[in-house]
């Protein structure tokens, strides 16, 4: 008798212990129960311009602060911006002068962090064109894919060169730059990125040339930006998220090349490609040293220079619709 509820007894133990979660588990379990999700849409398919995002998610920076970071690419460029203010996004990747029409047209948007704090965007044509200088694209075709601050900079670029937008004829080739270059569909492109287009043009057998914009008139400007909906930023996960974004810009910095090896593993058979990897190099010397960082004084120069161009009738303060996170 004492036997059998010796028995009972162990195997009513071991069932309990069977049941019950372990150390190694509950911690586990805590960990995933205090992991706060985050969304993060992008501006475009993951690429380089992106890299620091990637190498925080594959070395696990985001978790390290909390963080359970959704990347997510868009299927409408155009949508990420207007859904986090719309609050169904936590961040988006979005462009600075972009940003501020945006909130000169009322979206409740702030920028918390910089990816890329120099131009990318720029003119581009073909070397065996002839055209060498902005006054040769006088009664040229100049292919777009974005109405607005590109037509703007197109603009300024020209006027540089005393042309003004009735000199030459605008496309809209819808993302096709460098397929309109290729077959003479347009003379040039604005809205080109450097880092990309010329690398594309290369891999066709093919050279490019590139003015741009910050030469020729426009101020420079952050080309990628971190945005999140103007009423949530007092959660500290955007300060947690934008320090996650900082040690992964350090390492790419420090490691360039283990740093590429790690971001293509994110998505091998997308990203492990000879475009890619000439991008890679061209766009790590632009990455943002300090992501956190805001040059105010950047942001006003940009807002004078929409307002005087009659891109936008107004622009509230800087410290409104940007931010510099602890």
């Amino acid at each position: 008798m004492k036997f059998s509820k010796i028995i009972a007894t162990t195997l009513a133990t071991a069932l309990l212990a069977a049941c019950s979660p372990k150390a190694d588990d509950k911690a586990a379990q805590t960990q995933a129960s205090t992991t706060q999700p985050v969304s993060l849409l992008l501006d475009w398919f993951v690429n380089p311009n992106h890299a620091a995002i990637i190498i925080a998610k594959q070395k696990g920076y985001f978790a390290e602060q909390g963080l359970a970071v959704d990347v997510v690419e868009p299927a409408d460029p155009s949508m990420p911006p207007k859904l986090v203010a719309a609050g169904q996004a936590d961040i988006a990747v979005d462009y600075q002068p972009q940003l501020q029409q945006q909130v000169a047209e009322g979206l409740p948007l702030v920028r918390i962090g910089t990816l890329i704090n120099t131009p990318l965007n720029s003119l581009v044509v073909l070397k065996d064109s002839n055209i060498t200088k902005l006054e040769d694209l006088k009664g040229k075709k100049i292919g777009y894919s974005v109405s607005g601050f590109e037509e703007l900079l197109l603009k300024t670029m020209l006027k540089s060169a005393n042309l003004s937008e009735k000199d030459v004829q605008m496309i809209n080739v819808n993302w096709s730059l460098s397929p309109s270059l290729l077959s003479k569909q347009a003379d040039g492109v604005i809205g080109a990125f450097r880092n990309f287009e010329l690398n594309q043009l290369k891999l066709e057998k093919h050279e490019g040339v590139a003015f741009y914009p910050e030469q020729h008139g426009v101020p420079a400007y952050d080309e990628l930006i971190f945005v999140a909906k103007k009423d949530t930023i007092g959660d500290e996960k955007y300060a947690r998220f934008m320090t996650a974004i900082t040690q992964a810009t350090d390492f790419i910095e420090q490691n360039p090349d283990e740093a590429w090896k790690i971001f293509v593993s994110y998505k091998p058979n997308e990203l492990d490609n000879e475009l890619n990897r000439m991008a890679w190099a061209d766009t790590v010397p632009h990455l943002a040293k300090q992501p956190k960082a805001l040059d105010q004084a950047r942001y006003e120069q940009m807002a004078t220079f929409m307002q005087e161009q009659g891109l936008v009738k107004s622009l509230p303060n800087v410290s409104e619709y940007a931010v510099e996170l602890p």
